[in-house]
């Protein structure tokens, strides 16, 4: 009698596509059906267009943590405003590094409320997969050999996204 279990596979949630063309830092990105841009500052040669990469990862962190306790106080209907999620990446000896995070919550919510949205805060996607150091599966290919959609893009799988969407496919 077998007795092993398949472990479930993995359904692709969210997909962007980050493309660097020219010299400079410059970095277009794709997620979805949005475009935005990623540079480094001129100190370190970018031409300072666009955040960080860092600024990014802060930013990704403060929406999932912002939108995720708006979505929990809508449902339990508090009488939260506003939030306000302030974030720093610091670096410390001996290349270490951390991430800051400072929650306002404003609105007339009681101790109670304000307490369980901070623990909620703890569990948001981004939070988690930051905190837990989400693994990161490399799948190389030579773009070179590896053609996929119309002539002239160049795809990095077609694995498919809930929602029907494919990676590397956002038209």
């Amino acid at each position: 009698m077998d007795t092993t279990t398949e472990a479930p596979a993995f359904v692709r949630s969210a997909a962007a596509v980050a493309t660097s063309t020219g010299e400079d830092y410059r970095v277009e990105i794709r997620s979805g059906h949005h475009k935005l841009t990623a540079d480094e500052p001129a100190s370190v040669g970018g031409g300072d267009t666009a955040t960080t990469p860092v600024g990014l990862l802060l930013s990704a962190l403060g929406s999932c943590t912002a939108i995720t306790l708006r979505m929990y106080a809508q449902r339990k209907d508090w009488p939260l405003q506003t939030v306000r999620v302030h974030l720093g990446y610091e670096k410390g000896p001996e290349s270490s590094v951390r991430i800051t995070r400072r929650i306002e919550l404003l609105g007339d919510l009681d101790e109670a409320q304000r307490a369980r949205l901070l623990e909620i805060a703890d569990r948001t996607p981004v939070t988690r997969a930051v905190r837990g150091g989400t693994p990161i599966v490399e799948q190389h290919h030579n773009a070179a050999v590896h053609r996929e959609g119309p002539v002239g893009t160049v795809g990095a799988g077609s694995a498919p996204l809930a929602g029907g969407q494919e990676a590397g496919r956002h038209e």
